[in-house]
């Protein structure tokens, strides 16, 4: 049977669980209800130990097994994203302007499946540390938590987690050794000029201009500035400027993304975007300023932590042990910094895309990552 048959049986009070978790989103670190429902969910299933407000509302539980042993890290992101939902579902959100958009209530609830198994088997030596994350959704929750020291004050020796992937056949993994999801950074150029009557350009010092030379620019890093086959995206996504149609203003600003997995390739974008700025500002006679801010690093799985997750997700269901990498980010990768581990993704079937007001969590994914939890402790922490 693919799934643990005890974790399947529980399927219904699961489902109930992660439909109660949807209609309840929060966001960033104010996860008070929610972080409130798993230490409840936490303290009926019996694990030993449950520390609350580690980064303000992240909890850390612990489950001993039979005997010493090392311990074991498994990471679920619990926050919302802070957008309308409109699935018209019975259990949407019933909290303006927050909807679970990215499957993070199916996350938690996995976790707590794969809890509830374990504490009541404890077919393992040494100990499991649950961990439950705030603020993936910007914020950088993991981070946080990592500087909290939960890896030091727990002794855990590796990590691990899931991501659901819609489009993908509900319950089938994949993940691939080394980098799987990018570096993501943000840059922010603000161009000053002499705004003035949009009839008399020559008594003016035009930012937009300079803003659409620059946005210009900008896209020959990618198309010249780097080796064809080294993954990058340089992607301009905002150009703010002026408010009425006979007025030449006085600022300009842009606003973009950069998703690099190569240190070298990031900091020569960096290098890249300062050039363009201070050239392009000189030609068009306006000043300009360049913020460039370095967000959640590259998520780069452990290549032998990897190829065992893989092996224990197989035993699950079918997996792709060497999967293509993806752009997006993943604040997983602090952790993963931390230490030794591995990121999967795991099949959620036909749904909505991620951050999609009409995307829903499958229930039918849930025993298929609890399962991958529970044997992954178990295979890693034998009897």
């Amino acid at each position: 049977m693919p799934v643990l048959n005890s974790i399947a049986d529980f399927q219904p009070t699961l489902t109930i669980w992660r439909r109660h978790l949807h209609s309840i989103p929060e966001v960033r670190f104010d996860l008070y209800q929610t972080a409130a429902f798993v230490a409840d969910r936490l303290a009926e299933i019996g694990v030993d130990e449950v520390h609350t407000g580690i980064a303000e509302t992240g909890i850390v539980a612990i489950i001993n097994g039979q005997g010493a042993g090392r311990t074991i890290g498994l990471r679920a992101d619990m926050d919302a994203l802070p957008m309308a939902e409109e699935t018209g579902l019975d259990h949407a959100s019933t909290h303006a302007g927050a909807m679970h958009a990215c499957g993070h209530d199916g996350h938690t609830t996995m976790l707590l499946a794969a809890a509830k198994y374990l504490a009541e088997t404890r077919n393992f030596a040494g100990r499991v540390a649950l961990i439950f994350q705030p603020a993936e959704e910007g914020g950088s929750g993991a981070k946080v938590m990592c500087d909290a020291g939960i890896f030091d004050t727990f002794d855990i020796s590796e990590v691990y987690a899931l991501h659901n992937a819609p489009g993908i056949p509900v319950g089938a993994f994949y993940t691939t050794p080394g980098p799987i999801m990018a570096a993501v950074d943000e840059f922010s150029i603000h161009i000053s000029g002499k705004g003035g009557h949009a009839a008399m350009p020559h008594d003016t010092v035009d930012p937009i201009s300079a803003a659409v030379s620059m946005v210009q620019a900008i896209q020959t890093i990618v198309s010249r500035n780097h080796y064809a086959l080294d993954d990058l995206v340089v992607s301009v996504t905002q150009i703010h400027a002026g408010s009425v149609f006979n007025v030449i203003p006085d600022t300009a600003m842009i606003n973009g993304t950069v998703r690099t997995f190569d240190p070298v390739v990031q900091a020569m974008v960096m290098t890249r975007l300062q050039d363009i700025v201070t050239g392009q500002a000189a030609s068009f006679g306006v000043t300009a300023t360049l913020e460039y801010g370095n967000g959640d690093p590259a998520t780069i799985n452990d290549p032998g932590c990897a190829a065992f997750a893989a092996s224990v997700a197989a035993e699950v269901s079918k997996c792709d042990a060497n999967a293509t990498r993806e752009m997006g980010a993943e604040d997983f990768s602090h952790m993963l910094q931390a230490r030794p581990g591995a990121y999967l993704f795991v099949g959620n079937g036909d749904s909505a895309g991620l951050h999609h007001p009409k995307y829903d969590f499958n229930d039918e994914t849930t025993a298929y990552g609890a399962s991958f939890f529970a044997r992954l402790i178990e295979r890693a922490l034998p009897l």
